[in-house]
């Protein structure tokens, strides 16, 4: 019997992804119905399908959409300038004593239009999206008013609307202390409490709820009363955790069942086994650790051990990763963390898609989810992650359409 389907697109070899792993169907198929994948396996058997419209790619591979689950990508500026001046020798301490740092970025944001913020973070998306990113977070915390954070929200939000691509935004209010409450984080956190999280969730503005847990920001007893008020809320929530030292946030993390703790340079074995009981994804982030010229790398021979997914992102942000390519992320990864390119291509694809809390709908290509997906004309998977720079030539189809 002939089922009907909206699209057919074989000729590729279909690396699926599922369960984190390769599981490459060779000369594959897809059928594809209201944007969804209804059925896929070996071109021979795709004959039992009455397509609209049929695509024949005349070989490569089909992966799922990639996901880049930690982003930062709107903001107001750059720093460019303090880049160079870090390379020239300048102390961190002595750029902030300039008014630069996060601080920097924050007066920019707070000073920049909606307008403006649109059109900046569409042009930084835009080589994310060239290169098969068909789902991406991003998040505000360069506002640290309640004003400019409902802006960056709002502006996320508009984002979401006028891309191709299916864009997730998280409340990072708990960034960093606000400038004109320096030295009163719980005032910040009572504000984030009683006030932003509020109207936030009124206007649906935030799919997550994210904070810095680190004695450069927030320490884990503030974390923890801004995430009780994300969980009244109903807003799930993830954490910057054990980047510069060892707050235990992890922990404090996945006793919140959190979607992902992000960084983890410092992350223990305690810190690993409670993540894994809570099922939070480890989610690693090799621009920042490369930028930074970082010496503590991530435990990955613990994540493993303990079995918990480690999904790989961009972290694009203006000062620690002005990363424009998630594909060079997966090189990192493997050369940086010792990741194997299957671990580094299920990071961005099923592991970030947990770490968004959408590993049901998204991440691999599996009868049942969401149509996206990427066709790249290679041999193997691992050239994902072999090229260095340039621009891999691919096709994206975002739910069931070339886009």
């Amino acid at each position: 019997m002939t089922q009907h389907c909206d699209s057919l697109w074989f000729g590729a070899d279909l690396v699926t992804l599922r369960d984190g792993q390769y599981h490459i169907i060779k000369d594959g198929a897809l059928a594809v119905t209201d944007g969804r994948i209804v059925w896929l396996g070996e071109r021979r058997d795709m004959s039992s399908f009455s397509p609209t419209h049929a695509t024949d790619f005349g070989g490569g591979i089909i992966t799922p959409g990639l996901i880049d689950c930690h982003t930062h990508l709107v903001f107001g500026g750059d720093r460019s300038g303090e880049f160079e001046q870090r390379l020239n020798g300048v102390s961190y301490a002595d750029i902030a004593a300039q008014g630069g740092g996060i601080l920097a970025t924050v007066t920019a944001t707070r000073a920049a239009n909606s307008e403006s913020l649109v059109r900046s973070a569409r042009s930084r998306l835009q080589p994310l999206l060239a290169e098969g990113v068909t789902t991406i977070e991003i998040k505000s915390g360069y506002g640290l008013d309640l004003d400019s954070e409902l802006k960056m929200l709002r502006v996320i939000r508009a984002l979401g609307k006028e891309i191709p691509a299916q864009i997730l935004a998280t409340c990072l209010a708990a960034h960093a202390i606000p400038p004109e409450l320096k030295g009163q984080a719980d005032t910040w956190i009572d504000i984030a409490c009683n006030q932003l999280l509020p109207a936030v969730a009124r206007e649906n503005l935030a799919d997550a709820v994210d904070a810095f847990c680190e004695h450069l920001a927030f320490n884990p007893p503030q974390v923890a009363r801004l995430f009780e008020a994300a969980k009244a809320h109903g807003l799930p929530v993830k954490l910057h955790a054990e980047q510069l030292s060892s707050l235990h946030g992890s922990q404090l993390a996945a006793r919140f069942t959190a979607l992902s703790a992000d960084h983890l340079e410092y992350a223990t074995p305690d810190d690993v086994a409670a993540m894994a009981a809570a099922g939070t994804v480890a989610v690693l982030l090799p621009g920042a650790y490369y930028l930074l010229r970082e010496t503590q790398t991530p435990p990955v021979d613990l994540f493993r051990r303990y079995g918990v997914p480690m999904a790989i992102a961009s972290d694009c942000n203006p000062g620690t990763s002005p990363a424009l390519s998630l594909r060079l992320m997966l090189n990192m990864a493997c050369t940086l963390f010792r990741l194997t390119p299957e671990e580094a291509l299920a990071g961005v694809t099923l592991h970030a898609a947990k770490a968004l809390g959408l590993q049901h709908s998204h991440g691999s290509l599996e009868s049942g989810k969401v149509a996206d997906f990427v066709h790249w004309p290679l041999s193997r998977p691992a050239e994902l992650v072999y090229w260095l720079g340039g621009q891999l030539a691919c096709t994206t189809v975002f739910r069931g359409v070339i886009r």
